[in-house]
C-alpha cells in the first residue's frame, strides 16, 4: 500500500510516528498550518512556525523517506484573535516558497465575522497565487458552517476544482459533492470519522474527488489512519486500486495543481549524519 497523507500535523507527532509511517507504506504527506493548542500571541510566532514548515519539517521528514509538503495560512481559530490578523500580511512571501502546496486551513471555527472577513481574504490569494485551499469546517453546526463554506467560497470566483473541503461526515459529504469541490475527511480513534464509517461513505458516493486523511493534532489521535482505512477497504471488497486512487492517486492529483509537488523517492528510510542548520535527528553517534 502507497500512502499519501493530505492532511497530517507532523510538528505535533514524534519521529517514531514517522517511521511507523514509512513501515505502513506512507511515502508523502502534508502538513497544514494550524493553532498551537494554546494562543500565538505575536506574528512572530507565526513565522517563527512557518519557516519550521518549510524547513526543519520537510527535513525531519525526509530523515525517514517521507516527502513532506505544507500549506499555510491564518487558520480559522486563531482569526478572531486581533493580535493575529498581521499574519495576513506576511503570507505571500511564504505561499510563493517550494513545498507549499496550498493556503490553508482556512474556513470557520465558530462562525465568526472575523473568520470570514480572514477566509475571504486568503480565498482571494489562493486565487493570485494559482494554489489549491484547503478549507476547515467546523466542528459545532457543522451542516451550517458547510452550507456558509460554500457559499463563500462560490462568492470567491475560485474553481471548486481546486477547493477542498474537509472534516466531513455522513451529513455533509453531499453537499460538498454537488459543489465540485473535493471532499476530505479526517479519520480518528473516537470523534469525527472512523474508517468503517468512512468506506460506508465511499461505497455510497465513490472515490471521485475524495481525499482520506489522519490529521493527527495534539488530541488523541493516529497517525496510521490512512493505512487503517485502505485496510478496511480490502476488508470489505474494494479493489486494490480503489485503494490506490483514494490514498495516492487523489492527493496527486489535487494538490499536484500547485506546480509543486515533490515525489521522486528518497534514497532510505533509516536517519542520516546529515543535519539542518546543525541540527540532527540523531542523538549521540551510531554503533
Amino acid at each position: 500500500m502507497k500512502i499519501f497523507d493530505p492532511h497530517i500535523h507532523m510538528t505535533s507527532r514524534t519521529t517514531d510516528d514517522y517511521e511507523n509511517m514509512y513501515a505502513a507504506g506512507v511515502r508523502a504527506l502534508v502538513e497544514p498550518a494550524f493553532w498551537l493548542g494554546q494562543p500565538r500571541t505575536t506574528v512572530g510566532s507565526f513565522t517563527d512556525y512557518f519557516d519550521g514548515l518549510v524547513g526543519w519539517e520537510r527535513f525531519r521528514a525526509s530523515q525517514f523517506g517521507i516527502r513532506h509538503h505544507c500549506t499555510i495560512a491564518l487558520n480559522p481559530k486563531e482569526a478572531n484573535d486581533p493580535r493575529c490578523l498581521d499574519v495576513l500580511d506576511v503570507l505571500p512571501r511564504y505561499l510563493a516558497k517550494d513545498g507549499v502546496v496550498a493556503v490553508g486551513e482556512v474556513g470557520y471555527d465558530s462562525m465568526t465575522e472575523a473568520e470570514e472577513k480572514a477566509f475571504t481574504h486568503q480565498l482571494g490569494l489562493a486565487v493570485e497565487y494559482e494554489l489549491p485551499v484547503l478549507v476547515h469546517t467546523p466542528h459545532r453546526d457543522k451542516l451550517a458552517g458547510t452550507r456558509r463554506t460554500l457559499d463563500v467560497v462560490r462568492e470567491s470566483g475560485i474553481d471548486p476544482a481546486r477547493v477542498v473541503v474537509d472534516h466531513l461526515n455522513e451529513v455533509t459529504v453531499g453537499l460538498v459533492a454537488d459543489s465540485g469541490c473535493w471532499m476530505g475527511f479526517s479519520i480518528y480513534p473516537d470523534t469525527k470519522m472512523d474508517e468503517h464509517r468512512m468506506v460506508a461513505i465511499l461505497r455510497e458516493h465513490g472515490t471521485e474527488r475524495m481525499l482520506v486523511n489522519s490529521a493527527a493534532d495534539w488530541g488523541r489521535s493516529d497517525p496510521l489512519k490512512t493505512y487503517r482505512t485502505g485496510a478496511a477497504m480490502l476488508e470489505s471488497g474494494f479493489p486494490e486500486s480503489d485503494v490506490d486512487t483514494v490514498l495516492w492517486d487523489n492527493p496527486v492529483a489535487f494538490y499536484g495543481q500547485s506546480g509543486k509537488l515533490m515525489l521522486d523517492p528518497l534514497p532510505e528510510s533509516a536517519p542520516t549524519a546529515e543535519t539542518f542548520e546543525g541540527n540532527s535527528v540523531l542523538r549521540g553517534a551510531r554503533k
